[in-house]
């Protein structure tokens, strides 16, 4: 019979000082060079596909894939990922992560074909869910709980900066050496952190030694990648299409076949009384909504920085940077750690939340005045993030017992890839839908139109129809974080009363 959360005992991976590990700022350093040597490496490749559909010969389909692939591979196995961990010991697979993500980078980095930089992009999405996975995990371990939010916040602070600063590094990388040094440059960053871990991570893992969930990890793992993969195709193969729907279709059943599963087995991956959990399903649902506001109306944002005002790319990247430096700034002095304590966790997520929301619907209605709009829109999104997003990890984490951390990280992980998939689908499948029924001509996409456009005023129309698409979508994205932002706090502020009772 499967026992519940508060049935489990603690786990105790080590005698540690009573204010936590006595080296707990100097591992945190280590975990967040792990972290940030994944981020970059999602945000970089983007700058550099028209190198690779240039020097390599990549078709459209190729450079889907050489996304695809890495993002495929690190959403199916990040629940697996974190069972192993608990299961095995968390700096045994914080290592592997490392070492399988500096390998991949290698061969990707080497690759003289689109076939093998698919095949090593897969490798490192391996890499990639086992470090995702295991570094909140690790960080739960080390730091007491009062320090945890603080930690959290960095750990967030770092990610926000590595989305900021990947575009940066790929447009300086790509104007002095070749494509494949956005790989290769991963290689000295992951040996460093790869030494770091061996010489300063303590080992911890599940006390218990749940016997391995095979089953569950095969059907979590095709689950969720035929999820992501219906997601992530229907805005290219329309909603509808066959290939959409036979995956969503596998995606539900595999899904409902392993949580059937793991409520019937004595040692499942992931307990089932989770999800009567209040404070667990508050967060989760926040999360799911604050990145699905935030990943598709920042992808969509980039888009009209470029095709719409004319930035340049790099120009783009650091017109966005506002953004992530609000993050870094308020995590990493440990301001929003305070205001989050002094608030409360639901208060905290919903007015922070609440911020991201207004911050949104201000790019939504400013942006075609120019950047002063965006930059308003941009630093109220941050502020809000800085506040909401850590507070968010930290009620995921604290809701399930400290011995399944390695399994938090990668529900933790998951809720972040879904939310943002599902932004990017939605919010870009809205905006495309009003483009098209107000443009002039007959196009596909906004460059595609531009190109058909025959004046310049046909082409004024297009960017106005463009713009009006943005603010529809921008507007549907406020609002989606903005229900999150009261579901969360509703449903943690019930929890702590259930506490408290």
């Amino acid at each position: 019979m499967t026992t519940s959360p508060q049935e489990q005992a603690p786990v105790q991976p080590q005698p540690e000082a009573p204010g936590g590990h006595p080296q707990r700022w100097l591992i945190l350093g280590v975990l967040c060079l792990a972290v940030l040597t994944v981020v970059l490496d999602n945000t970089v490749l983007n700058v550099a596909i028209p190198s690779l559909t240039r020097e390599l010969g990549a078709a459209t389909s190729d450079i889907q894939w050489m996304i695809n692939a890495y993002s495929l591979v690190q959403s199916g196995l990040l629940l697996t990922a974190g069972s192993a961990a608990d299961r095995y010991g968390r700096k045994k697979m914080l290592a592997a992560g490392l070492a399988l993500f500096g390998v991949g980078s290698l061969v990707a980095g080497l690759a003289d074909s689109t076939g093998q930089l698919i095949a090593a992009r897969a490798g490192m999405g391996v890499g990639g869910a086992l470090l995702m996975t295991t570094v909140l995990a690790v960080a739960i371990q080390i730091f007491t709980p009062e320090e945890q939010p603080k930690a959290i916040g960095i750990w967030a602070a770092v990610n926000s900066l590595g989305f900021a600063a990947g575009p940066l590094l790929g447009g300086f990388m790509l104007n002095h050496f070749w494509w494949g040094a956005i790989f290769l440059i991963n290689i000295p960053v992951a040996v460093l952190a790869l030494v770091a871990v061996v010489v300063l991570v303590p080992e911890s893992k599940n006390p218990h030694g749940d016997r391995p969930d095979l089953l569950g990890a095969v059907l979590s793992t095709i689950g969720m990648a035929a999820l992501v993969y219906a997601i992530i195709s229907g805005p290219e193969h329309g909603w509808t299409s066959g290939r959409v729907l036979l995956t969503a279709a596998v995606a539900v059943v595999v899904l409902a076949a392993f949580a059937y599963w793991e409520s019937r087995i004595p040692y499942p991956m992931i307990d089932m009384h989770f999800f009567r959990n209040r404070r667990f399903m508050g967060a989760v649902s926040g999360g799911v909504l604050i990145t699905f506001g935030m990943g598709g109306s920042l992808f969509l944002l980039t888009q009209h920085m470029q095709f719409v005002l004319g930035y340049e790319p790099l120009e783009a990247g650091l017109r966005t940077a506002p953004l992530a430096l609000m993050i870094v700034a308020l995590n990493f002095t440990g301001v929003a750690a305070k205001w989050a304590a002094r608030l409360g966790t639901p208060l905290a997520i919903g007015l922070g939340m609440g911020v991201m929301a207004a911050g949104l619907a201000a790019i939504a209605t400013m942006a075609s005045g120019g950047y002063a709009g965006t930059l308003l829109g941009l630093v109220l999104i941050g502020t809000g993030a800085a506040v909401a997003s850590p507070a968010m990890s930290h009620a995921i984490m604290s809701a399930i017992p400290p011995e399944k951390a390695g399994v938090g990280g990668g529900i933790n992980g998951t809720v972040a890839e879904f939310g943002t998939g599902l932004g990017v689908a939605v919010l870009g499948a809205l905006l495309n839908s009003r483009f098209a029924a107000l443009i002039p001509v007959a196009a596909t996409s906004l460059p595609a139109a531009l190109a058909a456009a025959g004046s310049a005023d046909e082409k004024a129309e297009i960017t106005d129809a463009f713009s009006s698409g943005l603010e529809t979508s921008l507007l549907v994205g406020a609002l989606a974080v903005l229900l999150g932002g009261l579901v969360a706090g509703a449903l943690l502020r019930r929890a702590e009363r259930g506490d408290t009772a």
